[in-house]
């Protein structure tokens, strides 16, 4: 639910209650009224929102839509509408309310966003990256859609795409984080370990997160730096102690530094965390 929800819906209704001003008092039109409670139902919505309560945020939402259906703000709440049962679970639903709002606002780039997101989110990778493309052609300063739509074509291995997106924000944004998300991406993918590093150490100085540390220890790995290796997976592990990936670089790490049992230990943790055998296999005692 977006905080400036309520106040973008009080600004679009300023224009039409000013030219109520001059009602005499107490004559206050059922329209008047409608808009009252509209308003009202919204913030009920955002408070509930706010604090994760997403069934009532729902159903603030919907009263707020059934008083006034004609409202030209009610795209704004079909969007966070979508968003809110996306939160609940309810996905094909979510991403039918995104559909319905995007009719209603063909051009709009938040609706498209919310709706890229869910379709990511649920497994439709192709049409969320049709709604990226659609939102560059809108606006291709959209950073956020800018970096979706990079790391969507890495994956796609449509690397000359992937590359143009982060050339296009090295050029316009170079300090965001979301430069340094698709750099640090589109190099390591890309086999180039080493000029990926500095990237994620700028995306470690805002965010230090253990898929970080972890993407950064990957590559100092294949780089040979294996104390910054080292350094990285302990700082991981220690905000991530159940992720299974990390015990498998961990095992990685151990083989190289020839301690076959460390790594033999690591990799079985990794197993039981879930990683798939045939990743580790090359980890284990031939006795095993």
């Amino acid at each position: 639910m977006k905080k400036t929800l309520l106040s973008t819906i009080i600004t679009l209704l300023l224009i039409p209650l000013a030219t109520r001003a001059d009602n005499p008092a107490g004559s206050v039109p059922d329209k008047d009224k409608e808009e009252s409670l509209y308003i009202q139902k919204v913030d009920e919505a955002e408070k509930a929102g706010a604090e994760g309560k997403w069934k009532e945020a729902e159903e603030a939402l919907l009263a707020a839509l059934r008083s006034e259906p004609a409202n030209p703000t009610n795209v704004l709440l079909m969007s966070n509408l979508g968003m809110i049962r996306f939160y609940m679970g309810q996905d094909s639903l979510a991403i039918a309310t995104l559909n319905d709002a995007h009719e209603m606002a063909p051009m709009s780039v938040t609706i498209l966003s919310n709706r890229a997101r869910v379709l990511s989110a649920t497994g439709y990778e192709n049409e969320a990256y049709e709604d990226y493309d659609r939102i560059l052609s809108l606006d291709s300063l959209e950073i956020s859609s800018r970096m979706h739509h990079c790391l969507h074509s890495l994956r796609r291995h449509d690397f000359k795409t992937a590359k143009h997106d982060f050339e296009f924000m090295e050029r316009n944004f170079p300090s965001e984080i979301e430069t340094q998300i698709a750099g640090a991406t589109v190099l390591s993918g890309t086999g180039e370990f080493a000029a990926a590093i500095p990237y994620y150490s700028r995306i470690l100085e805002k965010k230090k997160e253990p898929e970080y540390y972890g993407a950064r220890a990957y590559c100092y790995l294949l780089t040979d730096a294996l104390q910054d290796a080292s350094n990285d997976i302990n700082s991981a592990l220690a905000l991530a102690p159940d992720d299974g990936e990390l015990y498998l670089y961990r095992a990685a790490l151990n083989k190289m530094r020839f301690r076959p049992d460390d790594a033999e230990a690591d990799a079985r943790k990794a197993m039981e965390l879930g990683v798939d055998k045939a990743r580790v296999t090359q980890f284990l005692s031939k006795n095993n």
